[in-house]
Parts: C-alpha cells; sequence; structure tokens
C-alpha cells in the first residue's frame, strides 16, 4: 500500500469539496481531493442544473399554452418533445461537468472509496493511505431508501430515474411535497403526465410558511395537478399492469391509481462505508456528521461541510461552508459561518418561490416582536402587464430597530427578486432605508417597496431622511 501526506485531504469533490481545496491552496496549502466519481458534483450531475433544463422546457410549454392571454394565437398542437429536451440536458450538463472535472484535476486526484483508518489516515480503495493533518468530509447526500411496504417490489422513479427520462409516463403519483417534487412533479405534468402528490401536510412546503405553501398548492391544483394532503401512505401493490398507492386520507381510505410512481420522500447524508467511529466522529444516518459553527466534528481535525451534516441541503451554503472549513483547517483559526442570510434559497415550481432569513414560522417560533408587510402580484401593474399575477411578497423587520429579519416571494422571477433583499440585509438596512432605495417603473422588482413601507409605518419610526428634512427646516425657521 503506498502512502501520501498533504496538509489537508478532501472527502467528495462536488461543490461543497472543491470549494474548500481551492481555497486552501490559495492559502499555500498541500491539497488531495478523494472521490469515487463520476465527477462533477450532485448540483451539476443530478441536481440543480440537469432540473433547471428541464423546467425551462416546461415554463416554455406554460407560456406558449397561455399566450392566447397576451393576444398571441398559436395554431396547432403545443407539444413537448422529449427526446430533444432530454438531448439538450445531457449536451448542458456535459459541458458544465467537463468545465468542473478540469478544476477538480488541478489537485492531487485519488479515485474510489474511502474510509478512515484513524484520525489521522485515510484508506482509498486497497491500495492508497493518505496522511494529512486535517480532513475535511463532503460526501453529499443520496436518495433516502423507501420505507413503504411494497414500493420495492412495485418499482418506482427516483430523482435520477426522473431525469433520464426518454418518454413521459400517461399517468404518475409523486411520493412527498418538498422542493423536489414540487420541481419535477409540475414538470412532469406539463409534459403530459397526469399528476397526482400525495402529502402527509395541509399543503406543499410544509418548511415554509403556511401563506406560501397554501398559496403554491392552490396554484397546482389550478395548473391541473391533484394534491392529495393530509394522507398516510400505507402500501403500494401492482394490479392489472398498474401502480396502486394505498392511503387514508382524512380517515377514510382511498386508492390511487397510476402508471408510475415517483419517490420524491428526501434525501439523506451520504455517510456509507467512511468508517466515521475509526476516527472517532459523531455521525448519524438520517441527521448527518454533527459540526459546530466552525464547521470542525466532535473531532478537532476533522470536518464535514454541506449536505452530509444534514442541515442546508444547498449549494451556496456548501461552498460557504466549503471556504471556511478550509480558513480554519489550515489556519488553524475559528472562524464561524453566520446562517443570518445564508440559508436563502429558491424553489423552481411556477410560480416560483424565494426566502431569505427567517420566515414568519420561525420568528414566531423564537418569540421575535417583529412587524410585517405584504403585496400582491394581482395589484402590481408591471405583473398585470406581463399577466404574471400569481403569489405575493412580504417583508418582515424588527419592531424596535426596522432591521430587515426576513423576506420572502411566491411570483414571477422569484429568484431573481430575492437578491436586492438579501444585498440589504447584508448590509443590516432597515425598512427605512430600504423603502428610499430608487427602484425603477414599470419593474417588478419594485414590489418590494410596498411591504418596506408596511413595515416602517407598522415599527412606529419615520425614515432617517425625515428627520433630517424636519431639523433642517427647523433650523431655517430660527
Amino acid at each position: 500500500m503506498k502512502t501520501f501526506d498533504y496538509d489537508l485531504v478532501i472527502v467528495g469533490a462536488g461543490s461543497g469539496g472543491y470549494a474548500a481545496a481551492r481555497t486552501a491552496r490559495d492559502l499555500g496549502a498541500s491539497v488531495a481531493l478523494v472521490d469515487h466519481g463520476p465527477l462533477g458534483g450532485l448540483c451539476i450531475l443530478r441536481g440543480c442544473m440537469p432540473s433547471k433544463a428541464y423546467i425551462a422546457s416546461s415554463d416554455a410549454i406554460a407560456d406558449a399554452r397561455g399566450a392566447g392571454a397576451l393576444g398571441i394565437r398559436i395554431a396547432g398542437e403545443i407539444a413537448p418533445d422529449m427526446a430533444f429536451i432530454q438531448q439538450r440536458k445531457r449536451a448542458l450538463i456535459k459541458e458544465f461537468a467537463d468545465y468542473r472535472i478540469e478544476g477538480i484535476e488541478t489537485f492531487p486526484l485519488y479515485t474510489g472509496h474511502a474510509r478512515f483508518a484513524s484520525d489521522g489516515e485515510l484508506l482509498v480503495g486497497d491500495e492508497t493511505t493518505l496522511r494529512a493533518r486535517s480532513f475535511i468530509v463532503a460526501t453529499g447526500s443520496v436518495a433516502a431508501t423507501p420505507m413503504l411496504p411494497g414500493l420495492a417490489e412495485a418499482g418506482y422513479l427516483d430523482t435520477d430515474a426522473v431525469l433520464e427520462l426518454e418518454s413521459v409516463p400517461s399517468s404518475i403519483v409523486v411520493l412527498g411535497g418538498g422542493y423536489t417534487a414540487c420541481e419535477l412533479g409540475q414538470f412532469l405534468s406539463r409534459m403530459g403526465a397526469r399528476t397526482t402528490m400525495v402529502i402527509r401536510s395541509g399543503h406543499l412546503l410544509t418548511e415554509q410558511d403556511d401563506d406560501i405553501g397554501d398559496a403554491l398548492t392552490h396554484y397546482y391544483r389550478e395548473d391541473g395537478i391533484e394534491v392529495v394532503t393530509r394522507a398516510t401512505l400505507h402500501r403500494v401493490e401492482v394490479r392489472d399492469g398498474k401502480k396502486v398507492v394505498h392511503v387514508t386520507v382524512e380517515g377514510e381510505p382511498r386508492e390511487i391509481v397510476a402508471d408510475e410512481i415517483f419517490n420524491a420522500l428526501g434525501r439523506v447524508p451520504n455517510l456509507e462505508g467512511l468508517d466515521l467511529d475509526k476516527a472517532g466522529v459523531n455521525g448519524h444516518a438520517i441527521k448527518g456528521i454533527d459540526v459546530d459553527a466552525t464547521m470542525r466534528t466532535n473531532n478537532p481535525r476533522i470536518f464535514a461541510v454541506g449536505d452530509v451534516t444534514g442541515e442546508y441541503p444547498l449549494v451556496h451554503v456548501a461552498i460557504y461552508q466549503g471556504e471556511i472549513a478550509a480558513r480554519n483547517a489550515i489556519n488553524d483559526a475559528y472562524e464561524e459561518a453566520d446562517y443570518r442570510i445564508y440559508p436563502a434559497h429558491t424553489i423552481f415550481s411556477d410560480p416560483q418561490i424565494a426566502v431569505v432569513g427567517r420566515t414568519e414560522k420561525q420568528l414566531r417560533r423564537d418569540g421575535a416582536d417583529y412587524v410585517s408587510g405584504r403585496y400582491d402580484f394581482s395589484e402590481h401593474g408591471k405583473a398585470m402587464c406581463l399577466n404574471k399575477t400569481h403569489g405575493f411578497v412580504k417583508m418582515m423587520a424588527d419592531r424596535a430597530t426596522g432591521e430587515i429579519l426576513g423576506a420572502s416571494i411566491i411570483g414571477p422571477q422569484a429568484s431573481e427578486l430575492i437578491h436586492e433583499v438579501i444585498v440589504a440585509m447584508h448590509y443590516r438596512a432597515t425598512v427605512d432605508e430600504f423603502m428610499r432605495i430608487p427602484h425603477l417603473h414599470p419593474t417588478l422588482a419594485e414590489i418590494w417597496t410596498y411591504p418596506a413601507e408596511e413595515c416602517a409605518a407598522a415599527c412606529g419610526t419615520r425614515g432617517a431622511a425625515d428627520q433630517m428634512i424636519e431639523v433642517a427646516t427647523s433650523a431655517a425657521a430660527q
């Protein structure tokens, strides 16, 4: 067995691991990456990018079907070309992956399954031992194993399989109501599948505020998707060539029959085969690896970032954590991650959803003294001109100081519109300050000024500019 020594060894060359490697190298450290392949990471290969390529096609179909409301008549059938959609997606992903792999291969790269022999040694396959002063685990997540009786025997699609479809089933049951279920469930529906979504709660996206989840559930039903809420899953069977999902809905038994089942019940941290116990690291199959704010595990020489930690399964968070972990590992520092803004996220449903800071659900849970303001796209001039009137924006602020605590949006271009609030929160802006930022007219972005004004009024404070004018006027009068 060959042995190699480095300052830092990173297990997993996805977004978090690659960001950590680049940061550590910039600090002058010797760095090695370990990955069993395929290279590129979940986001590029089986997550963010392929799904967004899909969604671009389904959004285009929806716009074409709704063009009549803008006076555009389209002759003939509007139908998807799934073979072309798949070909386009694969070409894009290859381009993205090739570029990332080019960067990964600038580091010493060890291909194979990794496992700890101790807190200072990592075995790669059967022939290589890597020794390092510090390690970062960035192995990501894997699709959760279904626990529903009969599902494995009946067969089902997971996210990977949906992203490789050459044709769309005529009918499908989607198990789950999280962001993956919402994005790809709507895609399948718009591609022609009669789609039924089955969820335990009263609305989609249970981690979001109820008004967001209720609104999306309503819009999906308008879009032709059947959303079965408050359902308890029992078992799956195959009958007459169809897949039958047995559920109870508010105490009443029900059978949901379809050609295919999409298991979208979530992902779990990828800890398989790491032998964390030999490194003295605490990890849980569902919750992931425990880390503190410096991204250290209970063993201070071993760090973990990204999905494998079980929190904030977001690419930009993994990159942020990877950079912090690398700086702490190489500099023996204790920089802490600040999640006041970084869990900001977006869901590429239609209408889109985006969130920054704390939700109202979190603010109420924390006992925060806050005010909120809301404005509907149905009342917004530019949205009306675009015929994109679904949804609303809302903003929350500290009652005493007026500092923006969070904002949520469900509506057109939410993933883009959220960024000005992210910038404002980065600089700890108050609602008074925010409402005075010039906004072009007519734009979708100016909708944010309305909840900001409402919050400012609810705070019972006047803006700094008003106070300065009053002082100046008073001084001139004297």
